[in-house]
């Protein structure tokens, strides 16, 4: 891959570090240190599995879920005293031999706290509860009322006193084998006396069973056990994990909500070991992300590293050159090579799933399509679909298929479907326009016309914001929502629709190379 091509986040190299959080000692290694390279913005799918839930553990999750509301609640007073960042992470505190590691951060960095804050109030849905000045209390007392929790217990007196604003849980490997994962929760606390109290109050598992605490430069360590609890708290922290500090430095802003995961752990306590394929494939791969906000939009990044994917270099998806009245587009490049390189395991996949005794090839003859040539030659390099703002709501729209492969040679396999379809009564009617190595296929000749031209969707703002990286991009999706809202707006009434109108546009635009990969997906806000 070329060094001025980084693979994920779009303009992000992930073999460099970037300093996000208070400085502490550091495992040695030989990155340096650079900027975000989004310094005014504040930002995958996999998620970090979570271990099986136990029988009179649900208390956790409900204070998980409290403190998650403080993400998008609160204001006045509450916001101006929670913009400071830094301090100890839950990183620090838990077990540094974790295979899964997910955190939740109410005092991020400043202005990822003030672009929340502007965009929760643009909803109605979340905009009220931003004018209160503590809205874990309102969430503490809708689940009393609502769903009948802590019927017992007193906000003010039990939970708020110690309750602090950063919370983390880590999956571990299995103590012994057929054994299940374990668990433990990290808790930002205020106060550790008080804290012990409000969590034995909080827990109503049977006395012999009580959920373990221990306490850890500010962090209350809950486990299953009181053993369990003691053993993790003074354990090497994750924070001293390199593979881990190497892919959350990558990760560059961590934003209100960050994960990781080890996906070679992972296969192993799920038992992949049995299918030498795919661990050789996750062997060493980790999973990395964050969720994350800026002044209109809020950003899902993600990525992952060494995977064992042998794939070709691949050029970028282009769909910046599309045309500026483009309404929604989809693309990926270097899928030809990849059904030409690994046809033999897709048919061995196909006939593992079942295709009634039939092989791929076979199947494709039915179509008269000689496979895997045909399908490559479609596939090309790359292909796109695109759908036109201009014509939406008449009875033909204006879409198109580009298609950057050997255009004579595409023009014989589309006639081989064509002869296919009208022999089963249906005779599609399409424009085809040949340009320099690319075919392009469309429902009218104006719309044919202008895709085969030099589009200058890359020069619009919402494309920008919508997908950072598309000039780098092997993969992408992009649709303009104010451009196709007379599609769905007429159907909604009141809050709904007012809602509806607060969004703006999608963007998921992300680039593979051989063991990396990555993805950043975008919402945009009016």
């Amino acid at each position: 891959m070329p060094a001025d091509i980084p693979p994920f986040p779009p303009g992000q190299d992930p073999d460099q570090t970037i300093s996000y959080r208070t400085p502490r000692p550091q495992p040695s290694n030989d990155a340096h240190t650079r900027q975000w390279p989004y310094p005014e913005e504040l930002g995958p799918t996999v998620t970090p599995p979570a271990a099986p839930a136990k029988r009179g553990r649900g208390w956790i999750i409900a204070l998980v879920a409290a403190v998650l509301v403080g993400v998008v609640g609160g204001g006045g007073v509450w916001a101006a005293s929670m913009l400071s960042g830094g301090g100890t992470q839950p990183d620090e505190v838990l077990p540094g031999n974790a295979v899964a590691y997910v955190r939740l951060d109410l005092d991020p960095a400043a202005n990822q706290k003030i672009a929340l804050f502007n965009i929760a109030r643009k909803f109605s849905a979340t905009k009220e509860s931003f004018a209160g000045d503590d809205p874990r209390k309102a969430l503490f007392e809708t689940m009393r009322k609502d769903a009948g929790e802590f019927t017992e217990l007193d906000y003010a007196k039990d939970v708020e006193p110690w309750l602090g604003d950063r919370i983390g849980a880590a999956v571990l490997p299995p103590a012994q084998d057929g054994a299940e994962p374990g668990m433990v929760v990290a808790i930002q606390v205020k106060d550790e006396e008080a804290a012990l109290a409000g969590i034995a109050k909080l827990d109503s598992t049977p006395e012999r069973t009580k959920t373990g605490v221990a306490f850890r430069e500010g962090y209350a360590i809950i486990a299953d056990t009181q053993e369990e609890a003691d053993r993790y708290a003074k354990a090497t922290p994750l924070s001293e994990n390199e593979r881990f500090t190497g892919d959350l430095d990558a990760l560059g802003e961590p934003g209100v909500l960050s994960f990781w995961a080890d996906l070679g752990a992972i296969a192993k306590v799920a038992g992949t070991e049995q299918d030498p394929d795919t661990m050789d494939l996750v062997r060493n791969a980790r999973f990395t992300g964050a969720l994350r906000f800026g002044d209109d939009y809020a950003e899902l990044t993600g990525f992952a590293r060494g995977m064992d994917v042998k794939t070709p270099e691949t050029e970028p998806v282009k769909l910046g050159e599309l045309p500026a009245t483009t309404a929604g587009a989809a693309g990926i490049s270097g899928l030809g090579d990849i059904v030409r390189d690994q046809w033999a395991k897709l048919q061995k996949a196909a006939d593992a799933a079942g295709s009634g005794g039939r092989s791929l090839t076979e199947s494709g003859a039915e179509y008269g399509l000689t496979l895997p040539d045909d399908l490559v030659t479609l596939l090309g390099k790359s292909i796109t679909v695109a759908v036109d703002g201009e014509g939406l709501n008449s009875d033909q729209p204006n879409g198109g298929v580009v298609l950057r492969t050997d255009p004579a040679k595409a023009r014989e396999v589309l006639a081989k479907l064509e002869a296919s379809a009208a022999g089963g009564g249906v005779a599609p009617q399409l424009v085809k326009v040949e340009g320099d190595g690319k075919l392009v296929v469309a429902t009218s000749q104006d719309y044919a016309n202008k895709l085969s031209g030099q589009g200058t969707l890359a020069d619009s703002e919402t494309f920008q914001l919508a997908m950072p990286g598309a000039e780098n991009a092997t993969f992408g999706l992009y649709a303009d929502l104010d451009k196709i809202e007379s599609l769905y707006l007429d159907g909604l009434r009141g809050e709904e629709r007012a809602n509806a109108e607060v969004l703006r546009a999608v963007g998921l635009s992300g680039r593979a190379s051989a063991d990396n990969a990555g993805f950043t997906l975008r919402v945009l806000f009016n």
